[in-house]
């Protein structure tokens, strides 16, 4: 199970979740300050550590949890490519910002102090994405081991589970508050699923990515010199412009491959790129469109 087709198309929030994240970790691990890195709310209400606020929602602790956080957070681009980068960052803040709160309130409620200090890393994010992936994607194949059955999810719930685990009740309780900020997004509360930033806030992460490759310019339509009066060269392209333009919109496996990946079948997903003219992110809202009706 790879969540469609391998890179970063059609998700370049995803992209600079996952840069970041590295960066952040690697920089404080080669500065020897990756200890500082676990936080409390102390850190942020009393000694006004913003930057370490900042931080902590990208940089990973350690480079166990660097390793099995970036491995999902390269999954759940699926989840990009499936709603649009659009809303797909409106889910980022409401997950990152509603697990924030949930922990700050559960270490002011505990007043545990083995709890005084947690983990860093996209925790929020990252277990806010469990809750999508376990009523949203299919299971696509099954297999048993030694009697037991497993799918080809249960990879990624292992990697979940050993990133919950990573700490203890340090890592335990950002994943559970990760999962419950999945939830309330799932619920639609405050309609938060309708929710979209305007376009030019949008393109914003767009700009800061790199361009995706495989995307071909449109050819230029050619001009009869001699005059207005169509030659029978003319006429004869446009009388095979229907046919022309059918294969020209025929779908790519890989845009195919990413729909079904999502959980559509394989006919419709051809039949919603063709219609949106091979844009996957609007065959995407094609789909889950006629599924609500």
């Amino acid at each position: 199970m790879n969540g469609g087709p391998s890179g970063f198309n059609n998700a370049p929030v995803t992209r600079i979740i996952v840069i970041a994240s590295a960066l952040f970790t690697v920089v404080f691990g080669i500065q020897g300050r990756s200890r500082n890195l676990p936080w409390s709310y102390q850190d942020i209400f009393k000694k006004l550590q913003i930057w370490k606020l900042i931080v902590t929602v990208f940089g990973f602790s350690s480079t166990p949890e660097l390793v099995f956080g970036i491995y999902l957070l390269y999954y759940f681009r699926v989840f990009e490519r499936q709603i649009g980068s659009n809303k797909y960052t409106v889910f980022i803040l409401f997950s990152v910002i509603t697990s924030l709160l949930l922990e700050v309130l559960a270490q002011w409620l505990l007043k545990d102090p083995s709890l005084n200090i947690l983990t860093s890393g996209p925790y929020g994010l990252i277990f806010a994405s469990f809750v999508p992936f376990f009523f949203d994607i299919p299971v696509s194949t099954r297999f048993r081991v030694f009697r037991f059955n497993f799918s080809d999810k249960t990879f990624i719930y292992l990697a979940g589970l050993q990133l919950f685990l990573s700490s203890w009740r340090r890592s335990m309780l950002p994943g559970i508050c990760g999962i419950l900020a999945g939830s309330l997004y799932r619920l639609n509360v405050f309609r938060v699923r309708r929710v979209k930033f305007p376009e030019v806030i949008a393109s914003f992460f767009s700009r800061l990515s790199w361009p995706s490759t495989g995307t071909t310019s449109p050819t230029r339509s050619s001009r009869n010199v001699l005059g207005s009066a169509p030659t029978y060269a003319s006429r004869r392209a446009e009388a095979n412009a229907p046919a022309l333009l059918s294969t020209l919109l025929e779908p790519p496996e890989e845009s195919i491959g990413t729909l079904v990946s999502m959980g559509f079948d394989r006919n419709s997903a051809r039949q919603a790129l063709i219609h949106a003219r091979n844009d996957i992110n609007a065959a995407t809202n094609i789909l889950l469109e006629s599924q609500g009706h």
